[in-house]
């Protein structure tokens, strides 16, 4: 499911790959190109559920002071 993007620049920002990945999944969604919805709706709605929580995690381990020793969570 994660994609890497080996010849893409960094921007330094944390948890860039997991926000990548869920916003091309929600791009890609039914949700957004049959139902025309916009993908905040989409994502109230349930979808890249996964990838929501895997998002949040990593901007929760921000936040966490043991992230120091263990790491940030996500990719």
């Amino acid at each position: 499911m994660p994609k890497y993007y080996e010849d893409k620049e960094e921007d330094g920002r944390a948890c860039d790959g997991v926000r990548e990945d869920l916003r091309q999944c929600l791009l890609e969604s039914p949700c957004v190109l049959q139902e025309n919805k916009s993908p905040k709706q989409c994502l109230r709605e349930g979808h890249c559920r996964s990838l929501q929580v895997t998002f949040f995690a990593c901007k929760r381990s921000m936040l966490d002071t043991r992230a120091r020793f263990r790491g940030r969570k996500g990719y």
